[in-house]
């Protein structure tokens, strides 16, 4: 057993719980942590998070809802200072593409003198099976303010091997890694594999930010989930990320996987069983 010890900021998201049984299977011990844990982690509450650190050597940290909320460079900011205090050597953090908060974000821990990697990931696959997607792939109708814009979709278990790799593997310290799927697709691409995949006829629909916006709202979203959800769809989903990159290559020596894959083992899960 190596007596190093991960911080895991995140333990029950969709990369944290990923990344802590990846890391726990390599022999590492880890902290994990979340609003739910003992101690508990809350990023609204930075009083509690000195005694989180206590002991570790290392973190992957994963900022909710995402770095690219105006919050979150005063919490990473904050965070990288406590870190410090702590003692904790290496940071990796999980970041977003083609977003200018996260890039602020990043900075931060780039420019601390600390040891770091920052993970830059591409829409998760996962999204339709973990995520805010489910939904509609189970009612066979997504309805989205997509449009025809090409995203390389990436599957999460790639994302948490390379967060493993980069708190595991010395040389690779001190790099971003871009990491996506090895094809552009469409939401509606997605949802049309999906459809094959399952055997389930699913309907996709373009709809307009304002609509969907409404739709979140009824559903009583927070107002920085609505506030994300705009920058994604009206931003960050302009064209800007329309092409793959070798991130995943290149920390793991083997392309990344693709969303057919992704959309098989999702289904082999079991991800989109009837409720019934």
């Amino acid at each position: 057993m190596n007596l190093h010890t991960c911080l895991i900021v995140g333990k029950n998201g969709k990369t944290g719980r990923r990344v802590n049984t990846l890391i726990t299977e390599a022999g590492y011990v880890t902290r994990a942590v979340s609003l739910s844990s003992v101690p508990s982690f809350d990023w609204q509450n930075p009083a509690g998070w000195l005694e989180v650190m206590q002991g570790c050597q290392s973190a992957y940290v994963c900022f909710q809802p995402d770095l690219a909320v105006p919050d979150a460079q005063q919490a990473i900011a904050e965070f990288i200072r406590q870190a410090k205090l702590a003692r904790i050597s290496h940071i990796v953090l999980l970041s977003g593409r083609g977003e200018e908060g996260a890039q602020s974000a990043e900075q931060l821990l780039i420019n601390s003198g600390l040891s770091w990697n920052v993970v830059r990931a591409s829409w998760f696959a996962q999204n339709f099976s973990e995520g805010f997607l489910i939904e509609g792939i189970l009612n066979g109708h997504v309805a989205l303010p997509a449009g025809d814009v090409l995203e390389p979709f990436v599957d999460v278990d790639d994302i948490a091997e390379v967060a493993v790799a980069c708190l595991t593997k010395p040389h690779l310290k001190n790099q971003i890694f871009e990491v996506t799927g090895p094809e552009l697709l469409t939401f509606r691409d997605c949802v049309e594999i999906l459809s094959q995949v399952t055997g389930k006829a699913i309907n996709f629909t373009s709809i307009s930010v304002d609509h969907f916006l409404q739709v979140l709202r009824q559903q009583n979203m927070p107002q920085e989930v609505l506030w994300l959800m705009k920058e994604l769809f009206t931003v960050v989903l302009d064209g800007r990320n329309s092409h793959v990159t070798n991130g995943v290559e290149a920390v793991l020596g083997r392309l990344p996987t693709s969303f057919q894959e992704y959309a098989v083992k999702a289904k082999n899960t079991g991800a989109w069983n009837s409720r019934d």
